[in-house]
């Protein structure tokens, strides 16, 4: 199946000799491809995420790691909430954009239905997602650990989630 690809191969992939081996670590680690959105108008912005874990609780918690210098996280920190959409087999293009990996002229949110809410933009066409509020965003290691409170849970009927594994979107089998 093509994915818009132009390689067979990424053609500047580190030489295995030379990879770090936390982040082969991390390659091995199954994780699910969400959507992070924040902001309004003319101010929304989101991100990839896959760095992402749900706590249980009273109140529940989400926790995800974004780059110091993203947008979205100024977006978070500026309006103290954001949206997670999970990502499912249908969203591998739309993944592909938010982690600037497809061009999309016009900016990300160009010709995507939205629906703009006190959270922040809600993609259409994502039926599981979670409005959350900002608790804190502290520095950890090269990144900001974000957590924040779920307000809301829209848990949609995701049956092909998209899975992210060693460098590639995959499948679960049933």
């Amino acid at each position: 199946m093509d994915h818009g690809q132009i390689h067979d191969e990424h053609p500047f992939v580190t030489p295995p000799e030379q990879r770090d081996p936390v982040r082969q670590f991390r390659g091995r680690l199954a994780v699910p491809v969400t959507i992070v959105t924040a902001g309004h108008g003319d101010r929304r912005t989101g991100l990839t995420v896959s760095s992402l874990v749900v706590a249980e609780g009273d109140p529940a918690l989400v926790y995800c790691l974004l780059g110091p210098t993203t947008d979205l996280l100024e977006a978070i920190e500026d309006t103290e909430r954001f949206v997670v959409h999970v990502a499912g087999q249908d969203h591998r293009e739309t993944a592909d954009v938010f982690a600037a990996l497809r061009p999309s002229p016009g900016g990300v949110f160009a010709g995507r239905a939205v629906t703009d809410t006190p959270h922040g933009p809600v993609l259409e066409g994502f039926g599981t997602y979670a409005l959350c509020s900002l608790i804190e965003g502290r520095e950890e290691s090269f990144s900001v650990l974000v957590a924040g409170r779920i307000d809301e849970v829209v848990p949609g009927d995701l049956v092909d989630p998209l899975v992210y594994f060693r460098g590639a979107y995959r499948r679960l089998e049933p």
